[in-house]
């Protein structure tokens, strides 16, 4: 039985940290991969330190190829959808995404994870996220509403087991800056209609705006993922990291495509008040896959 990072479905810590990583020249996969497992190992078992590790879908194939489900690709190329709102491909090769207690500790973190990996890889993008009054994202609507149960959430996350890549899931990770100034003009009747939802209770209109973002990213048409989602940034510049993960690709690929109005003839409305900056899927193996050698099976 292969298990899933535990990170993954680990609440409550209030200080995140979202760090990628670009391959060196000349540097291969196999060393990569190879640094982060020596560094990554005590971290992904329990160890009370939280860290989900990720790889460019292309980059860990090349290493693992029988342990990378077969339809999972990087975020290649941009989405263009209608009037031009456009969602960004920024892939990068790795993705290390530390939660723990307080800040100072992922600081020191970060510290670790680069001086590690500097032989091999530079830090191509940081990003320090925090909670924001409990469940709320910077809209000031409650975020996950429809997130499973964590009894339910690793059949939704965990590719099968008896598929390559059983037991890793598909990360999607982007940056949402937020135009908090146009938002915040809305009034709360207009906002509800914008999310789709009620702003103080989460509950879901009904009838809903086809154009909602509740109905573009409606989870009983496009399948179940997890969102991991957290405010970022300061007051001058700050929005949502999506963080979702599922063990099919194809469910967060139709969601990005439905928000941007490639399906179903609308933008999401959500659209109009933030844009995405950045856009990478990573493949998140098992725990038993960032084994050192020594400690393969």
């Amino acid at each position: 039985m292969r298990t899933a990072q535990y990170g993954i479905f680990t609440l409550g810590n209030p200080s995140h940290s979202f760090l990628e990583f670009d391959l060196l020249p000349g540097k291969t996969s196999s060393e990569l991969i190879a640094a982060v497992k020596a560094f990554s190992k005590p971290r992904t078992t329990g160890s009370g330190v939280n860290l989900v590790v990720g790889f460019r879908p292309e980059l860990w194939r090349e290493f693992a190829r029988d342990d990378t489900p077969a339809e999972v690709t990087g975020f290649n190329k941009d989405i263009v959808g209608l009037e031009g709102f456009t969602m960004p491909a920024t892939q990068h090769d790795l993705v290390l995404w530390f939660t723990s207690s307080t800040y100072d500790y992922i600081f020191d973190l970060t510290h670790d994870a680069v001086e590690a990996l500097a032989a091999v890889a530079r830090i191509a993008d940081e990003t320090a996220s925090w909670p924001y009054h409990g469940k709320l994202d910077l809209t000031g609507f409650i975020d996950g509403t429809e997130n499973p149960k964590l009894t339910e959430a690793p059949e939704i996350v965990m590719v099968p087991q008896d598929s390559p890549g059983g037991g890793g899931s598909v990360l999607l990770l982007q940056k949402w800056p937020h135009d908090r100034a146009k938002w915040e003009s809305l009034p709360v009747s207009k906002q509800q209609l914008v999310i789709g939802r009620t702003k103080p209770a989460s509950i879901e209109l009904d009838p809903k705006p086809a154009d909602a973002h509740a109905a573009k990213t409606d989870q009983d048409v496009f399948g179940k993922i997890l969102r991991r989602n957290m405010p970022f940034g300061t007051f001058s510049d700050h929005g949502t990291m999506f963080v979702g993960f599922s063990a099919d690709q194809s469910r967060l690929q139709k969601m990005l495509e439905s928000m941007a109005g490639l399906i179903g003839g609308q933008r999401d409305a959500l659209t109009y008040y933030t844009h995405p900056v950045s856009g990478a899927y990573y493949f998140v193996p098992a725990i038993e896959s960032l084994a050192p050698p020594e400690e393969d099976d």
